[in-house]
């Protein structure tokens, strides 16, 4: 939940947009209200409904920040039977690769992934260097904050994710720590990877905003994409180095954060109103789902 605290700060890094004066509240609802009723006037790249993102992303966002101490780490401690019983012969070869770190790295690792998931995030902002982009620096800021929304309640909520999953971590099957800090309940997470997820979407959904407002880069824009992948990658690298994580465990999260990077723009430029994206209850709590209804003879293409 830290990175949410950096997405405010998203275009204002960029670009100077609008400056306010917190000291009168009367003045600044008339300067949002100006703002939002120019912005309806002209045309734009993706169309915006403000009161359902905005409220739709801050309902998520509470129950983001419920499900963090609620239900993410409310799992029982592993108990010594359970830590005895470990085998790593059940991996794979390529999952194999997160038991072969060196431990002693991975408090420098763990805190290198925590400042370099801030630091992708907020690069987003780069955007706002784009003229025609920061002409509809609202749109897309509600868009990336609605982005983050959805990959976040697809973490929290989702079946892929570790209120269903009670994968271990890594650094349960290492030696290496004692029993006290392999026993910790928030080991049961490691499936999947939320910070590479969070990094995959702010990454990729730069990339498909940048692809869209310059149609003349055509098949370019996958270069793109390769590039949005690196940081991501890096962060999962990291998070692998911590012992946080399994291989599989961050491509996973790549996939499903590189998905939501691309799709909630793409949904913000269909004209067809049988698209509805809104919550729905689980479980286990609220989540995000995509309504759609098709007309016979007719096919919707996914432009990525």
């Amino acid at each position: 939940m830290k990175s949410l605290y950096f997405i405010v700060a998203i275009f204002f890094a960029g670009s100077t947009f609008a400056q306010e004066d917190n000291s009168d509240r009367s003045a600044i609802a008339q300067v949002v209200d100006t703002i939002i009723e120019q912005d309806q006037k002209t045309p734009h790249k993706y169309r915006m409904n403000y009161w359902f993102s905005a409220g739709l992303s801050v309902v998520a966002t509470a129950a983001n920040i419920y499900a963090i101490p609620n239900i993410i780490k409310a799992k029982p401690q592993l108990t010594d039977e359970e830590i005895n019983s470990l085998n790593t012969k059940v991996f794979n070869g390529f999952d194999r690769w997160a038991l072969e770190q060196d431990p002693s790295k991975r408090d420098i690792n763990y805190r290198n992934s925590d400042y370099l998931l801030p630091a992708i995030i907020v690069s987003t902002g780069l955007l706002g260097f784009d003229k025609e982009i920061r002409k509809d620096w609202l749109r897309i800021f509600m868009m990336y904050y609605e982005t983050h929304a959805i990959t976040f309640s697809l973490y929290n909520f989702s079946f892929f994710g570790p209120a269903f999953q009670n994968k271990l971590r890594p650094v349960v099957y290492y030696d290496y720590f004692t029993y006290d800090e392999r026993r910790g309940g928030n080991n049961r997470n490691s499936l999947y990877s939320g910070h590479t997820a969070t990094a995959t979407a702010a990454t990729f959904f730069a990339a498909k905003v940048f692809a869209d407002y310059h149609p003349e880069l055509g098949r370019k824009k996958y270069l793109l994409y390769g590039l949005a992948s690196v940081p991501p990658l890096i962060e999962g690298y990291l998070r692998m180095k911590a012992l946080a994580h399994f291989p599989t465990d961050i491509m996973v999260g790549f996939m499903i954060g590189a998905t939501v990077g691309v799709v909630v723009p793409e949904l913000h430029k269909f004209k067809d109103r049988k698209f509805h994206l809104g919550l729905t209850a689980t479980p286990v709590g609220p989540g995000v789902c995509l309504n759609w209804i098709p007309e016979p003879k007719k096919q919707m293409i996914f432009k990525f």
